[in-house]
């Protein structure tokens, strides 16, 4: 499977392509992001979420583990996104304390996780992955690399 490469120059270029990245997601849609402490995985969110009309601010549920926010789609139909961030979570009982499993499998919600190699194990199989990489010289650009999940012969997540 080929990876979209994208770039970005500054955090507002980041949101925006997380803005044009969230087009393609459905409810049910895993995406796993993974990048270094500031790389700009919640800014890629961000974006996300302004696709999806997200009142409110977002922020990155280090402390809180996971945060649900209420969007809308473009046809307006109500969607519920889960936010997560598993920086701080050490075991699978930790995980399994937070309702991980429970939330990653529903099928009523789209679900964004940062740190996301701490649940490789838990993750579907069909997923989005999201690696933000920051430049060694200079701070500001990154490299975004997408890889989206297998789909069937209509374009459809499998």
């Amino acid at each position: 499977m080929q990876a979209l490469l994208l770039r970005s120059n500054s955090e507002e270029e980041t949101i925006d392509l997380g803005v044009e990245f969230a087009e393609r997601l459905r409810v049910g849609d895993v995406v796993a992001l993974y990048g270094d402490l500031g790389a700009g995985k919640t800014e890629f969110i961000k974006g996300i979420c302004a696709y999806f009309q997200v009142e409110g601010l977002v922020t990155s549920p280090t402390f809180t583990i996971i945060n649900q926010y209420n969007g809308v789609t473009t046809d307006g139909t109500s969607v519920k996104i889960y936010h997560v961030d598993l920086y701080r979570i050490e075991t699978a009982e930790e995980l399994a304390g937070v309702g991980f499993d429970d939330m990653v499998f529903s099928h009523d919600a789209i679900k964004l996780i940062e740190w996301s190699e701490k649940a490789e194990h838990l993750l579907p199989t069909t997923h989005y992955t999201v690696r933000i990489m920051a430049d060694d010289e200079n701070d500001s650009y990154r490299t975004i690399e997408i890889t989206a999940p297998p789909t069937d012969i209509q374009g459809h997540v499998s």
